[in-house]
């Protein structure tokens, strides 16, 4: 192996080999494709002139013939030039700008029968994306791919924020700050922030029949792709021409830019469902919360939480208060007993004798309100495939049109079907976990339902090539701060933004007014991050998750929620720095209104926010929502709220006083026009 592959510096033995090379649009990164002696692939990647990812090695190793690895030959190259503006039905802004350069290198390894490989690079000035393509050609007709050889060697020095990969809790663990040097296996989207400032976000984007990729630190900073494994066979087995999931990098000056960028969305296909009109973005109530405070149950019994007289409440409070859906779990039979994992035995058409799904969803239909569906699997997937469509069909012929699914097992755990019948586990992030996740949301598209999924397969931009896969969780969720073991801590919301975020909606299910889990333990936050975190984590579909009577009981604050949107023309990231504060501006796709978000970790901090967001020459009424003087997470004072109006324009600057673990809303409103209450 040539030393240069694995050169940590500019000026490796590898620049005397590039095959191609290609410059972002506007000349802010460059990337060289290179050739050792012995014919190994490896790239390279600058950033306004300096090292960003050093030589770094391309390549597979396979199970069922000699490594794609060495005795490479140049075969063809081209560079060619995109640039076009799309549309979203739903997202965080309307209209997304795709412009890129493409570099194609098409190589042939000699020395096994000539089998050909391509890689393509679409360089982007905030990023770069890079896949395999595999020809179809009888020296390979079948792939069976053991692991990558991909590497991601970075040149200066890094410290990075990541969770691990390939342990029990999936992607359910907090974010960890580290020096890269010190990162284990992480999953992605990691972030790193470099020495002199550029910030970096590792992750991939069309996620389609594939492995899920991890990272794996191999020494120093030189990072290597590790495919979640099959507990079958290889990690990836493809039969004739395929291409890879393409392999992100997003960078950026800083980490407000980092979310900024549409990279993950722009390297997927477009939409292939055609006219999706009926997928409504929307906010919803849910019998939810109170399960995961152990005041009711998911099981049948005197405590079931998923009655008939306990959901038409909540559709009572959501047709009064403006909410769009009302979320029920539990209704289903299946809930009694262990439903965790292997041993769930969940039905998707049977309910329990206490609920009336029939004539649930008819009064929700009377009232203006729609119920939103719930398949928990218990990661049992073998079970789910064979009821799927049975479940689907059901909720159809009664007007549900979106689903939360959920998959809550260990990871490694899922059990998977096989065509003769029997059943095998598996990862869920495997090649057969793609394969599961992306039938359950194509099959959902046939009834016209979206799908929000939990316990996910991590999201990598197949929202733009299936708009009815709305969300996801994917990451740890409200419900850890109801368990206590531990809460979530008080930067999680702020690390969120630049890590999970950047790969897409998070279903993180915010607004408990009440401050408190089980046992009445406080959260780390004040109510008015509560209200901030529906601006600053996006979602299409977001419930306001508290108990209805501690929404009755803060009026003044559940007012915002009421208002706040859950579809944007347009988004803007005004301040972020890696765990310690984001705020966020989104303008609404259904008026004129604006709405702010900022929140912050343990620290009180004041932040200038300028309004040249807002249109210029009009006056707006600003309902702000923010932190009392005396608000502070860790004690008593965290309910400090103080709730007021100003009229500004765009030439206005206003301050944010952000309370330790706390945040500010504002909504910003024409003053000419009525203010309105969105669903």
């Amino acid at each position: 192996m040539a030393a240069g592959v694995y050169a940590c510096t500019a000026g490796s033995a590898l620049a005397d080999n590039i095959l191609a090379a290609v410059s972002s649009p506007g000349h802010v990164l460059d990337v060289t494709v290179q050739l050792t002696g012995d014919g190994r692939l490896a790239y390279e990647v600058q950033r306004k002139g300096k090292p960003l990812i050093a030589p770094s090695r391309l390549g597979f190793i396979l199970t069922n013939a000699p490594a794609l690895d060495g005795g490479f030959s140049l075969a063809g190259q081209s560079v060619s030039e995109h640039d076009d503006t799309w549309e979203q039905p739903w997202g965080e802004r309307r209209y997304v700008r795709n412009h890129y350069k493409e570099l194609r290198v098409d190589v042939a390894q000699r020395s096994v029968n000539g089998r050909k490989l391509a890689v393509v690079f679409r360089v982007f000035d905030d990023g770069i994306g890079f896949r395999y393509e595999f020809p179809n050609q009888p020296q390979l007709g079948d792939v069976k791919i053991a692991d990558e050889l991909t590497e991601f060697v970075v040149a200066p020095p890094a410290t990075a924020w990541w969770q691990p990969a390939g342990e029990l809790l999936a992607l359910e663990y907090p974010i960890t700050k580290t020096p890269l040097r010190e990162v284990g296996m992480a999953n992605t989207p990691m972030t790193i922030r470099t020495e002199d400032g550029t910030h970096v976000a590792f992750h991939e984007a069309a996620l389609v029949d594939y492995a899920s990729m991890w990272l794996r630190k191999v020494e120093g900073q030189k990072l290597r792709a590790h495919l979640a494994p099959s507990s079958t066979g290889p990690a990836v087995e493809r039969h004739g021409a395929f291409t890879t999931p393409w392999r992100t990098l997003q960078i950026a000056d800083n980490a407000a830019d980092l979310y900024m960028s549409d990279l993950i969305l722009n390297l997927n296909e477009p939409n292939k469902l055609g006219n999706v009109s009926w997928v409504k973005p929307t906010k919803f109530v849910g019998v939810w919360w109170e399960m995961h405070l152990d005041q009711t149950t998911w099981a049948s019994g005197k405590r079931h939480g998923a009655t008939t007289a306990n959901t038409k409440r909540y559709i009572d409070f959501a047709a009064k208060n403006g909410f769009g859906g009302v979320l029920v779990e539990g209704w289903n039979k299946g809930w009694d007993g262990n439903w965790v994992g292997y041993q769930s035995n969940f039905s998707y058409t049977q309910a329990y004798p206490d609920f009336d799904l029939k004539a649930v969803t008819a009064y929700a239909k009377s009232k203006g309100v729609r119920l939103i569906g719930h398949h928990e699997t218990g990661g049992n997937i073998a079970n789910y495939e064979k009821q799927m469509d049975a479940g689907y069909k059901l909720y159809a012929s009664l007007g549900v049109d979106s689903i939360k699914s959920g998959y809550v097992t260990d990871a490694g755990t899922a059990l998977f079907p096989e065509k003769n019948g029997k059943t095998h586990f598996g990862f869920t992030d495997s090649q057969e976990g793609s394969r599961h996740y992306l039938k359950a949301v194509t099959e959902a598209a046939r009834y016209r339902i979206a799908i929000d999924t939990h316990e996910p397969i991590k999201d990598t931009g197949l929202r733009r090539t299936y708009p009815n896969w709305l969300s996801r969780e994917g990451a740890r969720g409200m419900e850890f701060n109801a368990w206590g073991n531990p809460i979530n801590g008080v930067d999680h919301e702020v690390n969120l933004v630049f890590t999970r975020m950047l790969s897409g909606p998070m279903d993180y299910t915010p607004g408990i007014l009440s401050l408190a889990g089980q046992k009445g333990k406080p959260l780390n936050s004040t109510q008015a991050k509560q209200l901030a975190s529906f601006v600053v984590i996006y979602s299409p579909v977001v419930m306001a998750a508290d108990l209805i009577e501690n929404y009755e009981k803060y009026p003044g604050p559940f007012k915002f929620i009421k208002d706040v949107p859950a579809d944007w023309a347009d988004t803007r990231v005004l301040h972020g720095q890696m765990g310690e504060y984001a705020t966020i501006a989104r303008k609404d796709r259904r008026s004129d209104d604006w709405y702010v978000g900022s929140v912050t970790d343990g620290n009180a901090r004041t932040l200038a926010l300028p309004l040249s967001f807002l249109d210029a020459g009009r006056s707006y009424v600003a309902e702000i929502y923010r932190d009392g003087d005396t608000a502070d997470y860790r004690n008593e004072h965290r309910f400090d709220i103080v709730i007021e109006k100003k009229t500004v324009t765009a030439a206005d600057t206003l301050a944010l006083k952000l309370a330790p673990g706390g945040g500010q809303a504002i909504r910003f409103s024409p003053a000419s026009a009525a203010p309105t209450t969105a669903q």
